[in-house]
């Protein structure tokens, strides 16, 4: 999939920040869901620029990850 294509597939999505986000706002990804075979994530300071899409089983094990402590901050 090409960067327009992504953009034009995502653009109706609802997008939803990381609960774990710092207060200011800028270090935030958005996650949309509602596509069958990816998920799409995006930088929240650049609502209309690229996403990036990842396999949902890909995305599972990255979110697994994050809640065991595998990817710990600052690292």
């Amino acid at each position: 999939m090409r960067a327009q294509e992504v953009i034009r597939v995502t653009a109706g999505l609802a997008w939803r920040k990381s609960s774990y986000s710092g207060g200011e706002g800028g270090d935030c990804v958005e996650v949309a869901s509602g596509l069958l075979d990816s998920i799409p994530v995006r930088d929240s300071k650049d609502p209309h620029g690229p996403a990036l899409t990842f396999a949902p089983e890909a995305w599972r094990s990255f979110v697994a990850g994050v809640r065991a402590g595998d990817f710990p901050a600052g690292s």
